[in-house]
């Protein structure tokens, strides 16, 4: 992931007490391009041969003249001048407001301050209207400043000037990469020698590679020890840009010589760059002494710089399309779509996805496809979020990285790999408990329940469903209760939730379902005779209902034949007395106490009759 910028931003330094905002990265451009820049001085002369002028020309002109078959892209006017500035300016006969404008400062002695400036602005639409021909560049005013502040004559650095650079599109240019710096820097002798490195970059080809730079202020005339160097290699352009005089008042686009006081060159760099470079180590030099023995140095200052080589890379970039989160769940999934838009080669399929939540990561992913110049990719991920992450939370998705932060092609561009997406979940509602439902005992306190009963305590018209469930996480596995009209809850008390749903999630409801003892419903007689049909003293309700009961059976005599529990029916047999035990009563009426050992319920007494 290396990014060929010939950043010579860094190479045009200011000099003490000096202010300045560095030269960066403005536009960039991928694709079958190339530029071209025209423009003019507002100086009669170069002012440092002449002190006959403290003025500057109402106006001046240029003639663009693109090559045929070509199509703009982007046009951006540049003008500076002594003084804080002058925003609004005029081309052709449309008044043209900055966007944005730099200032740089520079004592003179010890005590006079004096300010330089440059403004911009896009003019993509006017240039395509008005296409090739003529463009007057005026209304640039700086007449108070330099009547009010006599430095900047007596310094002879009294200047103006304009230029428009087009870039533009044409189908049988080989595919090339544009950069765009913009800023403003200003040198002077206080900075003789300064080396700058430029690291990370990539060069795949260095056919054609050219850098042009637009600088104002420069002077033929101050052509001490001024030079610029490339890898150890100086550059010139002879004869309009000599090795020892790189800032001399040129155009290299028309050969102008008399383009005072501002240099728009463009120099071929082919030659001190190697393809595999992945640094550039730029010289910058300026300021000797004359034959008289004196120091003297020129005062530069840069406003942009353009580089354009050759370049066959892809642009990966990414952005969320959309992303859905259900109730009460941390699954997220999202719609993304991978760009291959500001690029000069097609993106591979297989390129690596990574998806961050902090620097947690929580996915990976991958492009299926080669994407084509100018192409997408729409793909959905899944992704389970960890329980530790808050319901509120931003993710990255990050195109070119394997998960580790490193990447596996060489982009155009390395810092627009990413995008993030703020995320809410919808967490887990909170339980609303409701009244139990109650039923009699059916044994061992278990029970048929008709669970719908339950919704009578709910506003139903709230809601468009109801599923029943025996515990929450049968809600996060959906495993709903199939019969809720008829559920035998085989122990009690047992909860139950309910999963009350909405257009957009659910409540969730939880009551308990209890079981009572009802009261025992008491035979008057039944006949033991093992017919398998009322053979015992069915007492209905009791048994494994009232778990420790006691029965007690007397004859009519008052004696104790048979003594029963929760495990112990009477078959009309004797368990009780001296004798007989095992044998059964004889035909008659019995007398019962029934000891059902419940606060709820008293004892229990009367007769049945048994008959064979």
């Amino acid at each position: 992931m290396k990014q060929l910028y010939f950043a010579f931003l860094c190479l045009l330094l200011c000099f003490k007490q000096a202010h300045a905002q560095d030269i960066t990265l403005f536009q960039q451009f991928n694709g079958r391009y190339d530029y071209t820049a025209i423009g003019n001085t507002l100086n009669q002369a170069e002012n440092n041969l002449s002190q006959s002028f403290c003025e500057i020309l109402p106006s001046s002109q240029a003639t663009l003249n693109l090559p045929t078959n070509t199509s703009i892209t982007a046009a951006y006017l540049f003008w500076s001048g002594s003084g804080p500035g002058d925003t609004t300016v005029t081309l052709n006969t449309t008044a043209i407001v900055a966007e944005d404008t730099y200032t740089v400062n520079y004592n003179e002695g010890t005590t006079n301050q004096l300010t330089y400036f440059a403004s911009y602005a896009d003019v993509t639409g006017q240039i395509i209207t008005e296409g090739d021909g003529t463009y007057v560049f005026s209304d640039l005013d700086i007449a108070d400043v330099l009547a009010n502040t006599p430095g900047y004559c007596e310094n002879r650095t009294n200047y103006a000037g304009w230029s428009l650079y087009v870039i533009y599109q044409d189908d049988t240019l080989p595919l090339n990469q544009i950069n765009l710096f913009l800023g403003l820097e200003i040198i002077n002798g206080d900075v003789q020698d300064k080396t700058i490195v430029l690291e990370n970059i990539n060069v795949l080809d260095n056919n054609n590679a050219k850098i042009g730079f637009l600088a104002w202020e420069g002077d033929n005339a101050l052509n001490y020890g001024e030079s610029l160097s490339i890898n150890g290699n100086t550059l010139s352009n002879p004869p309009l840009n000599l090795a020892d005089n790189a800032f001399n008042g040129t155009n290299s686009f028309t050969n102008a010589t008399d383009f005072y006081n501002v240099d728009l060159d463009v120099y071929n760099i082919e030659n001190n760059i190697q393809i595999g470079d992945t640094e550039v180590t730029i010289n910058l030099t300026t300021g000797a002494t004359d034959t008289n023995g004196i120091f003297r140095a020129d005062l530069i200052i840069i406003n942009n710089i353009i580089t354009v080589l050759n370049s066959q890379l892809p642009d990966a970039t990414i952005m969320v399309n959309t992303y859905n989160v259900s109730c009460a769940s941390r699954l997220v999934t999202i719609d993304y779509t991978v760009f291959n838009t500001n690029s000069t080669d097609i993106l591979s399929a297989n390129t690596p996805i990574a998806f961050f939540i902090d620097t947690l990561l929580v996915a990976q992913s991958q492009t299926t496809n080669d994407i084509p110049i100018d192409g997408n990719e729409t793909s959905q991920i899944t992704i389970q979020i960890p329980d530790n992450v808050p319901d509120n939370f931003n993710i990255q998705l990050a195109i070119d990285n394997n998960g580790n932060n490193e990447g596996i092609i060489t982009e155009t561009n390395e810092e627009n790999n990413t995008t993030n997406q703020a995320i809410t979940l919808i967490a887990f509602p909170e339980t609303i408990i409701i009244d139990s439902l109650l039923e009699c005992n059916q044994g061992y306190n278990s029970a048929i329940f008709d669970l719908t009963q339950a919704l009578s305590q709910i506003n139903q018209s709230q809601y468009s469903n109801f599923l029943f469930y025996e515990t929450l996480d049968d809600i996060t596995s959906n495993t709903a209760i199939t019969n809720p009209n008829n559920y035998i809850a085989n122990t009690t008390p047992q909860n139950i939730f309910i999963k009350a749903e909405t257009d957009q999630c659910f409540d969730i409801y939880t009551f308990q379902l209890v079981t009572q003892n009802c009261p025992p419903y008491i035979p008057q007689g039944f006949s033991p005779n093992q017919d398998s049909i009322n053979d015992y003293f069915n007492i209905q309700g009791l048994y494994s209902i009232f778990e420790n009961h006691d029965l007690l059976i007397y004859n009519r005599y008052g004696t104790l034949v048979f003594k029963g529990n929760d495990n112990t029916k009477w078959y009309g047999q004797i368990n009780q007395g001296l004798t007989n035990h095992g044998k059964t009563v004889p035909v008659g009426t019995y007398f019962y106490v029934l000891h059902l050992k419940d606060p709820n319920y008293p004892t229990k007494t009367g007769w049945v009759y048994v008959n064979y």
